[in-house]
């Protein structure tokens, strides 16, 4: 992929937001991978998120490239506790909690993902910036996929109401990160 010019002032005010939000989101993504590494001991486990926080980080490197730093969301403390959080918790019930999460929060980053490509292809604008996301939103289902084929079985009662707090979290982190 080209690289991306860095934002200027022609963006779009809801783009900029926008990728606020994307590179508030994926800080908290690759601390998600960090709390499942340095709360589990399966090796199952531990291999997925090390392969994922590598592909996290690639898409924070992305977002940096295009979003100068005095637009990153100045809550970034706060996304890098709670994706810890998001990701530790869960490792410590075990690797069908781990992925339930994952498959919880990939889920949201794939709709999430898809909403601005959907308004970048209606406003015919800037392809380049369209194509890293639906990159980044790719690899992001691809991760939600692994995690739903690493555990079919059905979901208990709270570990269902882990996953509606991990998503309406998602939703609140990104109404915050667009605005702060």
């Amino acid at each position: 992929m080209d690289t991306l010019p860095p934002i200027d002032r022609t963006l779009p005010a809801w783009l900029i937001a926008e990728l606020r939000s994307d590179h508030a989101g994926e800080t908290g993504a690759v601390r998600i991978y960090d709390g499942i590494l340095a709360v589990s001991r399966d090796p199952a486990v531990r291999a997925f998120a090390a392969r994922h926080r590598q592909t996290e980080s690639g898409h924070l490197d992305l977002l940096n490239e295009v979003l100068p730093k005095p637009q990153h969301s100045r809550l970034l403390p706060i996304w890098r506790v709670a994706g810890f959080l998001t990701g530790g918790l869960p490792a410590l019930f075990g690797p069908r909690a781990v992925f339930a999460t994952i498959d919880a929060v990939e889920t949201f980053v794939d709709h999430h993902y898809r909403q601005q490509i959907e308004r970048l292809d209606a406003e015919c604008i800037l392809p380049g910036i369209r194509a890293m996301l639906e990159r980044c939103r790719k690899d992001e289902v691809e991760h939600r996929d692994e995690a739903r084929a690493a555990d079919t079985a059905p979901q208990g009662a709270l570990l269902r109401l882990w996953c509606r707090v991990v998503g309406i979290g998602s939703e609140k982190a990104v109404v915050a990160a667009r605005r702060i």
